[in-house]
């Protein structure tokens, strides 16, 4: 079967199409004929060789995080019933860019019919994480909530999410493409963060005091400005660093103007809270509550453009593998 391999830490081209043996199911697993695989960000700083301390990667190696698609085996004790059925998982040390993958059976979520794979796909990451995010902040009607890196796959989530709860929104995003998003899909303003007076421009927006929930999904100098201006009293989730690294928060700081700071460990879901915040963004996908925006997608012999594209910033929404 076809994959892709990072056969060394490096730049896009260090991803390269190869052949594998096809995978067999063994007891309490399936195999999966994979139709689309999510691209996260987090793929392409794994693959340059940032964070070895959190994510054990080492070449070569399949990258990804998850895929959709149908079930066409199961192993010992899995009910033949989950042969054809759609289904999105995690497929954790097997990676996601292959044809087909290897995959436990209490990991699957079984995708709605009224919802596409691709769809699916890109919600299996993002969707849960932008529900869980949503759950925590726990915010009121009327709120002001700033949500950095807006025309993203996450961002666009948060907006509609905090949108749909009442919240007013203030998309943070870099260019006039990905503004134009968030404000088609429910924030009352927007600011490029490409501009200089972004933060004074932020907290004029909300009434002065800043917002009362920053969703962090850039870190680096951006998110410390945004912890900056958030309000007193207010909740700061700091789980974003496409930036290169994730904000670095005063606790001290954080205390003293009383915000409630949290960080990438709380959106690190156990297995059966991830496997109901999935199976929930879904339903609510295929309600047609939310929509994930899938900017751009591309095949699997062509991953390394994929990365290419997001290292570049152009892209808006999910970039996905098409198998």
């Amino acid at each position: 079967m076809r994959v892709v391999q990072a056969i060394r830490f490096g730049g896009p081209e260090v991803l390269v199409p190869s052949q594998a043996p096809e995978p067999v199911a063994g007891r309490g697993e399936v195999v999966i004929g994979v139709s689309v695989a999510p691209v996260l960000f987090l793929d392409t700083q794994i693959r340059s060789g940032w964070g070895a301390g959190w994510f054990p990667a080492k070449p070569p190696y399949v990258p990804g995080a998850g895929v959709a698609g149908e079930v066409i085996s199961v192993g010992d004790g899995v009910d033949p019933a989950w042969v054809g059925r759609r289904v999105v998982t995690d497929t954790a040390e097997h990676g996601g860019y292959v044809e087909q993958v290897v995959a436990p059976v209490e990991g699957l979520v079984r995708v709605p019919d009224e919802l596409g794979l691709p769809e699916a796909a890109a919600l299996l990451h993002d969707g849960r994480t932008a529900l869980g995010l949503v759950d925590m902040a726990d915010f009121q009607s009327q709120e002001w909530v700033l949500v950095l890196g807006a025309g993203g796959g996450l961002g666009t989530l948060l907006v509609q999410l905090a949108h749909a709860a009442g919240a007013r929104i203030i998309g943070a995003a870099g260019g006039r493409r990905k503004l134009d998003l968030a404000r088609e899909l429910g924030a009352d303003v927007v600011v490029d963060y490409n501009e200089p007076d972004w933060p004074e421009r932020v907290r004029d927006a909300a009434g002065g005091a800043g917002p009362d929930v920053v969703f962090d999904g850039v870190g680096g100098q951006i998110g410390q400005a945004a912890f900056e201006i958030t309000a007193r009293g207010g909740r700061f989730s700091a789980h974003g660093a496409p930036s290169g690294g994730f904000a670095e928060i005063d606790p001290h700081e954080a205390e003293r103007r009383e915000i409630t700071v949290r960080g990438i460990e709380q959106v690190q879901f156990a297995p059966g809270h991830a496997k109901l915040l999935a199976e929930r963004v879904l339903s609510e996908a295929a309600a047609g509550r939310i929509r994930p925006i899938i900017g751009q997608t591309f095949p699997l012999a062509q991953a390394a453009d994929a990365h290419s594209a997001i290292e570049a910033r152009g892209v808006i929404g999910k970039t996905l593998l098409v198998i």
